[in-house]
């Protein structure tokens, strides 16, 4: 058996050096076949890759196949993200249906009722936001309208949807405006539609918190915000935000004024309420009418005449 295997070994080792030498040889005539520059050998060249490529298709087929495969793996990845996408944008799509639903269900109440509206002699003064001068312990804003614009202090303002904040300071040609987010902003409003009474506090925060609720439970996230004008601060009805849930588990408002983006503010020429101090007249006068004297008929009095 030894004997055998180094009979074969003797056989097959010459053979594959043979081999081996052939092979080398033969890609070394391809190398410079390939590398010579002649219109023979480019001919001969053409000639070999018209006879032999065609013929090397199933030799290529799995490589073909391969390529193809990754390809449409790639392209279901894709179709796979797109499908995603589409069903997130749905979502927000129904989020934004239910919201116009809602909205759409306020506005037909809010025309129901019977000319809610600002006060008409409330007009308003467009000043240009010059400075943020606020500060970690103070937010306020400054405008280029004054006390030569007829500015007074305590009048609201707006950025054209919700109310930002109030005057607290007067210049001859600037004024101070203390945002509601500033903690030292206070201001009553009203939650609808429960009609709720409450106060919202600045906290230095973007979504200042409620604060004196009598029925919390009757409030819910979502809804509406207004001033209600109550101690004569700010006129009634003006939009200050929506009611939204903290991760405090405090209830705030997110504001509807864009505060990131303050640069035209609305200051309302709030007129002042008028204060009654005497309650009691509006319900009856204080003192007693007096009743007109009546003359007696004439006939009555001749009859009184003839007897005396």
């Amino acid at each position: 058996m030894a004997r055998d295997r180094q009979n074969n070994d003797d056989y097959i080792n010459p053979l594959r050096r043979l081999l081996i030498g052939v092979l080398v040889l033969f890609m070394f005539a391809v190398f410079l076949v390939w590398r010579i520059d002649s219109p023979r050998v480019e001919r001969f060249r053409a000639a070999v890759i018209d006879r032999v490529v065609p013929s090397f298709d199933w030799a290529m087929a799995p490589v073909t196949g391969t390529v193809n495969l990754i390809a449409d793996f790639q392209s279901y990845q894709r179709i796979a993200e797109q499908n995603r996408d589409l069903r997130r944008e749905l979502q927000q799509m129904r989020a934004w249906r239910e919201a116009a639903l809602q909205l759409e269900q306020e506005n037909a109440k809010l025309r129901d009722l019977n000319n809610v509206r600002l006060d008409p002699q409330i007009t308003h003064v467009t000043g240009v936001v010059l400075a943020d001068s606020g500060s970690p312990f103070r937010q306020s804003v400054l405008l280029n309208v004054g006390a030569r614009d007829g500015i007074l202090d305590g009048w609201p303002t707006m950025d054209g949807i919700g109310l930002v904040g109030r005057i607290s300071g007067v210049g001859e040609n600037t004024s101070r405006v203390i945002l509601l987010t500033d903690t030292s902003s206070r201001i009553p409003v009203t939650i609808q539609p429960s009609g709720q009474r409450a106060v919202l506090v600045g906290d230095n925060t973007i979504n200042p918190p409620i604060e004196f609720l009598e029925t919390p439970d009757a409030v819910r996230p979502g809804d509406r915000v207004v001033s209600s004008g109550d101690g004569g601060l700010f006129p009634a009805d003006l939009l200050v935000g929506r009611v939204a849930l903290g991760n405090d588990r405090r209830l705030r408002v997110r504001l509807s004024a864009d505060y990131e983006r303050l640069e035209f503010l609305r200051v309302l020429r709030s007129q002042e309420a008028e204060r009654i101090s005497d309650t009691g007249a509006l319900i009856a006068p204080v003192d007693p009418p007096v009743l007109p004297t009546v003359d007696p008929p004439a006939e009555v009095n001749a009859e009184e005449a003839t007897d005396g």
